[in-house]
């Protein structure tokens, strides 16, 4: 593509921006920013890319540009739709939406004065650390993704503290909702939105909780989840007990039952008691040195949590087991909602699409300087 087409390209990009700040005022600061991220320039933060781009008028650009991204009332809501309204078309030109991946970023922080900063898991440095955390939603085709949706998680101190929240501007009807609970608030306007279906894909901070599972198929959406090894299900082909048979006398059971001899087990037991024949060499991908491949093994189970509380047992569904042959056991693990007749190799290619968001992360990450907006 020529240079003078891909301006005029990212000009028309950034006038939907624009008019998505409402503003007429905050129509240039917003477009400089965003032309300061796609700069050349290690420091993405205001003051270097205003250095950049005005080096005869710094302060006065760097004074216009923070107030874009620090304090203007714009929506975030009507910026994610005027991208969205952009690129997603330009996406399926390419190919269909595959997934909708769920996921969480961490943003390391050394002092404790920012929004939603506490001590917690930071994904971007593996253990628990000052930071902040961010839930996405994004759209995926088979090689591109777009956020349609970002919140930032607002840890249950931080929602409790007045004088914290007050002292920074956290609007009031901002409340504490765990991870899962803000990502399907997300997925739930994505269907009402009518934005393109795809299978959600989600990691075990999510999958391993019943109630989301359980809300994605209310809402007529297929999955692959991963979960921990302790979630429980019970052994393929088997379920729970029917309710207990009423010997007149009393109300009526309806609940359906375990006892010692009859219970659920573990996904890693399972899966480790499974024969050496179901255990198959899956490639899922190219990498960057190498095809990329496992060993996996998939069976159908009935998740097991609490059913001695249910009068149905749960729907038969995937489970999907990953074993590398240099691991002394398992290391992960996926239930699916997907058809009974899935192939293995398309159950592993749709868990492992995934990495896709952490790509795509780590680039906005190192290459733009993402960082969340705290309204």
């Amino acid at each position: 593509m020529a240079p003078g087409v891909q301006a005029k390209r990212f000009a028309a990009y950034l006038d939907r921006l624009a008019q998505a700040a409402e503003h007429a005022d905050r129509a240039t600061p917003l477009k400089s920013y965003c032309t300061g991220l796609l700069l050349p320039g290690e420091r993405k933060s205001v003051e270097p890319m205003a250095a950049r781009l005005y080096p005869n008028n710094v302060r006065q650009a760097h004074q216009s540009m923070h107030h874009i991204v620090a304090a203007a009332a714009w929506s975030d809501d009507d910026m994610l739709a005027a991208v969205r309204a952009y690129v997603l078309p330009q996406m399926e030109k390419k190919g269909p939406i595959l997934a909708w991946i769920v996921d969480d970023t961490g943003f390391a922080k050394k002092g404790t004065q920012s929004v939603g900063v506490t001590r917690q898991y930071c994904g971007q440095l593996g253990k628990q650390e000052n930071c902040r955390v961010a839930v996405s939603l994004s759209v995926s085709t088979e090689c591109a993704s777009l956020p349609i949706a970002w919140r930032l998680y607002l840890p249950e101190v931080w929602a409790q503290d007045g004088k914290s929240r007050k002292k920074t501007g956290v609007p009031t009807e901002i409340r504490f909702q765990t991870k899962p609970a803000i990502a399907l608030e997300q997925i739930r306007t994505a269907v009402e939105r009518e934005i393109p279906i795809g299978v959600v894909l989600a990691d075990a901070a999510y999958g391993t909780d019943t109630k989301f599972r359980e809300e994605l198929t209310d809402l007529g959406l297929l999955y692959v989840v991963g979960i921990m090894s302790s979630v429980t299900v019970w052994k393929p082909g088997q379920g729970p007990l029917p309710a207990a048979a009423w010997k007149g006398q009393g109300r009526p059971t309806k609940y359906l039952r375990r006892n010692r001899r009859h219970a659920p087990v573990t996904v890693k037991s399972l899966a480790l008691s499974l024969p050496p024949q179901v255990w198959k060499t899956v490639c899922w991908r190219p990498g960057t040195r190498r095809q990329l491949e496992s060993r996996f093994a998939a069976v159908r189970v009935r998740p097991a949590h609490r059913d001695f509380e249910r009068s149905q047992p749960y729907p038969e569904q995937w489970l999907l087991i990953e074993w590398p042959p240099e691991e002394a056991e398992p290391t992960r693990y996926w239930l699916s909602t997907l058809p009974a007749k899935t192939k293995l190799h398309n159950l592993v290619r749709t868990a492992k699409h995934r990495w896709i968001i952490e790509r795509d992360y780590e680039e906005l990450k190192q290459e733009l300087g993402l960082v969340p907006r705290a309204q």
